[in-house]
């Protein structure tokens, strides 16, 4: 490929990932107005999100079939259309239908198709990556941080101007389609790994390849790192806000600038990792982190003022910054196997973003919120020491250190 055409590869990747971010924080940004519209208590609407998070779920385990099977630029092409979709019809429900049901199935769309992409753009994302030799996966995942960001603030006008839910998200659906299927069309067709290899002809063959993965015990330590550090990120995103009200006794208010602190913490360090990653390499980089998460988390938790717990939260966030994206760069070294490692990789870090959050609910519910997060500690810790299993493979010039 010629030097512009993989720049503009790059970049159709980079605006996937931003875009998947403005559409995730669209949905969550109007959750209240949701509750209200639909008449619900707190149970229903952990259903709505258990609706959306089973289908994210099933899409990331697919996902890897479907890049084995037809490679990840067809695949995209449906997934990006499910999004829209998805987003449009659980608007529609919330709305103007006024029907729960709608609701719940547009989400279970939405959660499949965005579960599928995710992990498609993630395996472009690492093919870019090897393509220029260094690590760029942190700087992708930073531009889904400032997505998120960017989708929160717009939701926050279009609730303080009262604009309805289904013309709010179905304005989104709308951009988030246009933008990716131009961005789709820089994304070259290249055949998927097991197409490429002569051997895996039958597509009992490829399935087999795609399954294979998980009986490498390298996928397992990779997924330790991954789900250590998913851990970390979704417990800030779901209990950080109730754990400054309920255990340090603050506003709702001081709550919300906590999250945010947490979250530009998060960016900035994904934004600056990739030339983090290049000196000091991947392993390194991920103990150190290691480290700044989990001293972080037990600051914030012990903090006897806010000021202390304000750094606390920053180097949490700085801490669990590069854990997930790092984890899929490694998935990624082996190119005959990117795709079904990443995949594997993703359906690990995806049941810990999914499953963590009402676990912890259920633990703090018995025993407080402060206490709770204990249990990070020792999943950050975990992430810590399975770091090793991130060493770039043979042959591998990514997050190799020393560039």
């Amino acid at each position: 490929m010629t030097h512009r055409q993989l720049v503009a590869w790059r970049t159709a990747i980079f605006t996937l990932f931003f875009f998947c971010g403005v559409t995730f924080a669209s949905w969550a940004s109007r959750l209240p107005a949701v509750k209200v519209n639909l008449g619900l208590d707190d149970f229903e609407v952990g259903a709505l999100l258990f609706s959306m998070g089973a289908g994210s779920l099933t899409g990331v385990m697919l996902a890897n079939v479907v890049v084995v099977r037809w490679g990840a630029k067809r695949g995209l092409s449906v997934t990006i259309v499910g999004v829209a979709a998805g987003l449009l019809l659980a608007a529609l429900g919330v709305d103007a239908l006024n029907s729960y049901a709608l609701a719940a199935a547009g989400l279970a769309l939405l959660g499949l198709c965005f579960g599928a992409t995710d992990v498609m753009m993630n395996v472009e994302a690492a093919s870019v990556e090897q393509a220029f030799g260094r690590t760029i996966m942190p700087l992708f995942h930073a531009f889904f941080s400032l997505g998120t960001v960017a989708g929160a603030g717009v939701g926050v006008v279009m609730a303080a101007w009262g604009v309805g839910v289904s013309w709010h998200l179905g304005g989104v659906a709308a951009v988030w389609l246009a933008i990716t299927a131009l961005a789709l069309r820089a994304i070259p067709a290249h055949e998927s790994a097991a197409e490429e290899s002569a051997t895996a002809t039958t597509r009992g063959e490829r399935l087999a390849t795609a399954l294979a993965v998980w009986r490498d015990p390298r996928t397992y330590a990779i997924g330790a790192i991954v789900l250590g550090m998913a851990f970390a990120e979704g417990s800030a995103n779901d209990w950080l806000t109730i754990a400054v009200v309920d255990g340090h006794q603050e506003t709702e208010a001081t709550g919300a600038i906590f999250l945010t602190v947490f979250s530009v913490s998060m960016t900035v360090f994904r934004a600056i990792g990739g030339p983090l990653v290049d000196r000091i390499g991947r392993v390194w980089t991920l103990r150190a982190l290691s480290i700044a998460a989990g001293v972080g988390l037990i600051v914030f938790i012990l903090a006897p003022n806010i000021p202390l717990a304000f750094v606390g939260v920053a180097l949490w966030g700085a801490g669990a910054s590069l854990g997930f994206p790092l984890g899929m760069s490694a998935a990624a070294d082996d190119p005959a196997k990117a795709a079904a490692s990443v995949s594997a990789a993703a359906t690990i870090g995806y049941v810990a973003f999914l499953c963590g959050p009402p676990v912890l609910g259920w633990i703090s519910h018995q025993i407080g919120i402060l206490p709770t997060l204990w249990i990070i500690v020792g999943l950050i810790a975990m992430s810590g020491f399975a770091s090793g299993a991130a060493k770039p493979i043979a042959g591998s010039t990514v997050g190799a250190g020393h560039h």
